[in-house]
């Protein structure tokens, strides 16, 4: 049985028709179409899906709506306000650390939350940031290149 949710996603106060048991992450793509978050393993192991659940890095696979009620809700679509990019973002393009794109939704995310609370991370502090997501196409050292040069800049090379 379906009842009303009311969160923030990426600034806008939103209210929802839900099943308290639907995950966040079919909210967020089926009922407000933000496509960012992807379904990956199912069960929280990939970052696929990774959102940030009231500032902290959650797997919206994982979170039902009943515990995402009320919350602050950040998809990568909301990293940066209006039309431009945050910079883990442009960084990211500028370092080509994309290959299929699957995971690097989950990624920025991921990195975004880590500059947030480290805005010069070291190489090994960026390496623990990302461990909990997956990339197979084999182009961590460019991501993690990518988020030093977004944190710094001028020491990223």
């Amino acid at each position: 049985m379906t009842q009303p949710f009311e969160l923030v996603v990426n600034g806008v106060s939103v209210r929802v028709d839900a099943d308290p048991d639907t995950p966040l992450l079919h909210v967020l793509r089926d009922d407000l179409d933000l496509k960012g978050a992807r379904f990956g393993c199912g069960v929280g192991l990939c970052g696929a899906c990774f959102v940030q659940l009231d500032g902290r890095v959650a797997a919206s696979c994982d979170v039902p709506m009943w515990s995402a009620a009320g919350r602050a809700v950040v998809t990568v679509e909301g990293l940066a306000p209006g039309d431009g990019l945050h910079p883990v973002q442009q960084a990211l393009i500028d370092e080509q650390a994309a290959q299929c794109g699957y995971c690097i939704s989950g990624i920025a995310v991921s990195a975004a939350a880590l500059l947030d609370r480290d805005p010069a991370p070291s190489e090994q502090a960026v390496i623990e940031a990302l461990d909990r997501n997956l990339c197979r196409c084999g182009v961590q050292r460019r991501i993690v290149r990518a988020v030093l040069r977004a944190g710094s800049p001028e020491t990223a090379r």
